[in-house]
């Protein structure tokens, strides 16, 4: 077990309502289960009950007005410890757009930028010039970028973290493997390679939902996520891993509290000083949360 002081971040989470924005990715097959609003009253008691001091809220849609809605709800949650909000990155006003952002109630809670890769038809989206122009403005402006990507735009995400040394990259739900009984190779490949670039971290997230594959019964069985664990710890070693539960997303599998008990059984092998920095001090680096 961590020890109850040594406070629990939530690295990885999300709030919306919808009358406010419209979600369209909730509208896939399988997602109607989340066509509600989820707040951070909603979340409060579950983190509270889990040992949970600290969380990241991360965005959820490309609209320029969702990241200061974001701030303000952290400026008023002594549980939010961290926004990781949505800019244009292909825009030319990316510097003045965040120091704007900065000056809003909770602009001091920025600590990142996402872009949701997944919604790009063109595979080179991270390729292209303006978006590694915005990237390296991000570096500028001492914030990180979280990477959304299926396993097959990896390669391309290696490739921006390549070209973007100043900037810290934070990779999500490990990469979005598909998890099987066997990790995929050319996942694990690209794990490694990013793992070798320095400024790149991983979030141990998204996939403690992920029912065994061919089970109907999942409570408690966390064998056929090893192998993923396994790799990424590998990879980027217990440092410069950090976990998040992708709550509310993670309730289509799992419970709040199940999500955390996956990852603690997962990482039972570490050392206490190394679990400490997958559960907080790893986030705490990177997102630049206060202790």
């Amino acid at each position: 077990m961590i020890a109850a002081d040594a406070g629990v971040v939530d690295a990885h989470h999300h709030v919306w309502e919808l009358a406010a924005h419209a979600q369209p990715w909730l509208a896939r097959p399988g997602h109607e289960a989340l066509l509600r609003d989820y707040r951070e009253a909603d979340l409060r008691p579950q983190a509270m009950a889990a040992g949970v001091t600290a969380t990241v809220v991360v965005q959820t849609v490309t609209d320029p007005q969702e990241t200061p809605e974001l701030l303000a709800i952290a400026a008023s949650s002594d549980l939010i410890a961290g926004v990781v909000g949505w800019v244009d990155l292909e825009s030319a006003a990316v510097s003045d757009t965040l120091a704007a952002l900065r000056e809003l109630p909770g602009g001091a809670l920025l600590c990142g930028i996402r872009h949701p890769v997944l919604i790009e038809d063109d595979p080179d989206w991270l390729r292209r010039p303006g978006v590694l122009a915005g990237l390296a403005a991000l570096g500028t402006a001492g914030l990180s970028y979280d990477l959304i990507v299926p396993p097959d735009l990896l390669p391309a995400a290696i490739d921006a973290a390549a070209a973007c040394p100043g900037l810290g990259f934070v990779l999500d739900h490990c990469g979005n493997p598909q998890v099987r009984r066997h990790p995929d190779e050319l996942w694990m490949r690209d794990v490694r390679e990013l793992a070798a670039l320095p400024n790149c971290v991983c979030k141990l997230s998204g996939i403690l939902a992920e029912p065994p594959p061919g089970w109907a019964a999942r409570r408690g069985l966390v064998a056929h996520l090893v192998p993923y664990y396994e790799t990424v710890l590998s990879a980027f070693g217990p440092d410069r891993i950090l976990f998040g539960t992708d709550w509310p997303v993670c309730t289509l599998s799992a419970s709040y509290a199940e999500v955390i008990a996956v990852a603690r059984a997962l990482t039972a092998g570490l050392s206490p000083v190394e679990r400490a920095a997958v559960f907080g001090g790893t986030a705490r680096r990177v997102y630049r949360i206060p202790a």
